[in-house]
This record gives structure tokens, C-alpha cells and sequence, in this order.
């Protein structure tokens, strides 16, 4: 079955997280990816655990549905089979810096040249302008910026400290696929290519400031910044008799279906901090702290029961180790088996998929340190004696 984005080719100069995130994501749903790595490799190949040298975990997890080619930039003949790719492509995405791009000769004026098709997309830590422009950007600084340790303290923690997650990689991974289907619509309409910044900075610090913009969303200020329900350290997993539960009471509706539950069907008329949204968000630690005092009277079973019957959402507390055996996630399909022709078994992942046409297939395993550079060289044209040369191997007798 052709996926939606059969006949999308995409170069991508990309490594780590963020963007082969973004590129597999298009790889999916059909979108041919040519992964251009230098000799040493994509460095999540080295992330543990692994069973071979160069296929760690962390590179298995975002580059199915891919082909690698090793192509060092600093030899001319290796410069000269980029260029050539990039005359084929509708995307070319890369994480290098700008500054390092430029000192290769590849500018956003150079890829324009070579194909006025080209979608090219920088993905940078800070975007064309600013005092940061051009610094090295990672996960935990990008946190950093976005203040989300900080509110990790508002919000309870001893200490600031890093979520444990690289949801600034991946979000803006995504959001950057995205963008390149708003620009290849554009060229649809127009013919034109053009060039596209995403900036890790600025794209999380957005849905940072989103949420907690607060009174700073006014000019003047007319309150300080923060979403006090979010921000109060009663809001978390509730402790129970037995364990911990995730409970979410929100609506009006939720709230008085959980007021009959505790024996106060009238909660809120008789105490006006829960009256409406507004008053439950200016009181948010009083109404938590309630919510968290009932909890500890019955087992988390006991008040899933309860709460699912009331229609109030409830989910239990996983783990690492749980979430693998989720039962709405082994019934949905979620999980799924692949063998790799080098790895073995793999347990995969992928997002939606019920798509009524063209949901996301794997057609391709993540594929070894330059599995395919003869194999695409070829195809754009190099004689296969060429292609092994570039390739560092022998021709065959």
C-alpha cells in the first residue's frame, strides 16, 4: 500500500533526536528518507544498551524507514555526490550549524541554486538574530531556558531539576514536520522552494509561555505570570491505601459527581473556592489537597471503580516497567514485533495508525553505517566503480 507521502523524497543531514524524530515521521507515512551521515556516524548509534557496535537503541527507535549514506563533506567528491542528491530531493533537513554549513558552501542561496524545489529546513538551537545565535543547544539547556525546572520548584519539587525526557528533541521534531507539509503545500500551489529556521528555543519557549503566560499576556502586566492550577504542589499522583492513582477533577459536572462520591453532593454551592473553573484555578492548592485527603481513604482499585463509574477521569500510576504490559496499548495494537536483519527481534512503536487509506507502514529497517551509499549513488547516476569509490570499496573483479 502507497502512504500518503509516496514519492517525497528527503535528505536527511540530521542526528540524535530532533531530527530523525521529524524524518522518520515522514518516513511513515511513506516519504522516501536518505539518511546522510558522516563516517563517524549518527552518535545515538553509540546511546546503550546495544548488541552490535553502531546500532544502539536510541538510533533503532527513530530510523526505520530509512537508507544511510556516508558522505564526508571535507572531500571534494563527497561534497560534489550531496549536491547531486539535493538536485532529486523535495526536502533537505539538517542539524549541522549554520556557520559550519556555510564554511561547505551549503547556504540556503546554494541549495536554491542547485534545485529552486528544494524545501530546506535548519534546525537550530536559537534562531537568526539574537544574542544565542549560533550556540550549541541541547535538551536540558533548552529546559533551562524555558524555565521548566523552575517551575518543577513552583510547582513542588525540592530542587530544580530536569524532566527526564527529551520532549524539547521530539516536540520540535514534530512541529518541524509539520512545517515541512505547510511548505510543500505552499510549493504545490506556487512551484517555489524556500527556506524554513525551526529554532529549538523559540518553538518550546512558545508553548512554555502558552501555559503560563498568565497576567504577562496584558500590556501592561495585569498579574504575574503562571497557571496556578498546574503550578500547585498538590498537584499530583494522589498516594491511596495501596499505591498512587492519577485523578483529574475539572468540570463542573466532574466535580459534582465527585462531591456525591465524598458525601458533599452540594460542594459546590456550600464552599465557593469550588464553585467555577476561575475560583478552582485562583484556590487550585485547596481543591487538590481535598482531592488528595479523599484518595488516601480507599485502595487505588477501589476508587478506579469508583471514579470510572462516576465518569471522572482516573488512570493508575505507572512505571517504566508497567507501561509495557498497559493493556488498552497491547489491545490497540500499539506495540509491534520486527525482525532486523543485523538486531534480532525489535519491539516497536509507532503512533496513529488508523488511517482509513494510508496509515504508516515499516517497508525499511534502520539501516547499518552506510548500509546503502552504492545503492543511492547509483541511482543518482554514478557509475556503480564511482559509487564504490566514494563508498571506500573496491570494485568488483
Amino acid at each position: 500500500m502507497a502512504g500518503a507521502l509516496d514519492g517525497l523524497r528527503v535528505i536527511d543531514m540530521t542526528s540524535v533526536v530532533m531530527g530523525p524524530t521529524a524524518t522518520q515521521l515522514l518516513g511513515d507515512y511513506g516519504a522516501e528518507i536518505i539518511k546522510v551521515e558522516a563516517p563517524s556516524g549518527d552518535t545515538a548509534r553509540q546511546v546503550t544498551p546495544l548488541k552490535h557496535e553502531g546500532m544502539g537503541y536510541s538510533y533503532l527507535t527513530k530510523n526505520r524507514n530509512k537508507r544511510s549514506i556516508v558522505l564526508d563533506l571535507k572531500q571534494a567528491d563527497h561534497h560534489a555526490a550531496l549536491e547531486r542528491l539535493l538536485k532529486t530531493a523535495d526536502v533537505f533537513v539538517y542539524s549541522a550549524r549554520p556557520q559550519a554549513m556555510a564554511r561547505n558552501g551549503l547556504t540556503p542561496a546554494r541549495f536554491a541554486e542547485l534545485n529552486p524545489h528544494l524545501i530546506s529546513v535548519s534546525l537550530v538551537g536559537y534562531g537568526e538574530g539574537g544574542p544565542y545565535t549560533g550556540r550549541p543547544a541541547y535538551e536540558d539547556l533548552i529546559q533551562g531556558l524555558t524555565a521548566v525546572p523552575s517551575l518543577l520548584t513552583r510547582a513542588g519539587s525540592p530542587r530544580p531539576q530536569y524532566v527526564p525526557l527529551s520532549f524539547n528533541d521530539r516536540g520540535v521534531g514534530i512541529y518541524a514536520a509539520a512545517l515541512m507539509m505547510i511548505a510543500l503545500h505552499h510549493r504545490g500551489r506556487t512551484g517555489e522552494g524556500q527556506h524554513i529556521e525551526v529554532p529549538m528555543f523559540e518553538t518550546m519557549a512558545q508553548l512554555v509561555i502558552g501555559d503560563h503566560a498568565g497576567g504577562m499576556a496584558w500590556i501592561p502586566p495585569i498579574a504575574p505570570p503562571g497557571y496556578l492550577r498546574t503550578l500547585t504542589p498538590e498537584r499530583r499522583p494522589y498516594q491511596t491505601k495501596d499505591g498512587y492513582i492519577c485523578v483529574i477533577v475539572y468540570t463542573d459536572s466532574q466535580w459534582r459527581a465527585f462531591g456525591k462520591l465524598i458525601g458533599r453532593p452540594n460542594l459546590l454551592e456550600e464552599d465557593e473556592r469550588f464553585r467555577s473553573l476561575g475560583t478552582r484555578t485562583t484556590h487550585a492548592d485547596a481543591v487538590y489537597a481535598l482531592v488528595r485527603e479523599e484518595m488516601l481513604t480507599g485502595t487505588t482499585a477501589e476508587w478506579l471503580d469508583k471514579l470510572n463509574v462516576a465518569d471522572i477521569p482516573a488512570t493508575p500510576l505507572h512505571t517504566l516497567e508497567s507501561i509495557f504490559d498497559d493493556p488498552h496499548l497491547r489491545a490497540t495494537g500499539f506495540f509491534e514485533e520486527y525482525d532486523h536483519p543485523t538486531e534480532g527481534k525489535l519491539l516497536i512503536t509507532r503512533g496513529p495508525k488508523n488511517w482509513s487509506k494510508t496509515p504508516p507502514t515499516v517497508r525499511r529497517h534502520a539501516p547499518r553505517l552506510g548500509e546503502n551509499t552504492v545503492e543511492i549513488l547509483t541511482e543518482i547516476g554514478y557509475s556503480e566503480q564511482d559509487a564504490r569509490a566514494i563508498a571506500g570499496e573496491e570494485a568488483d573483479s
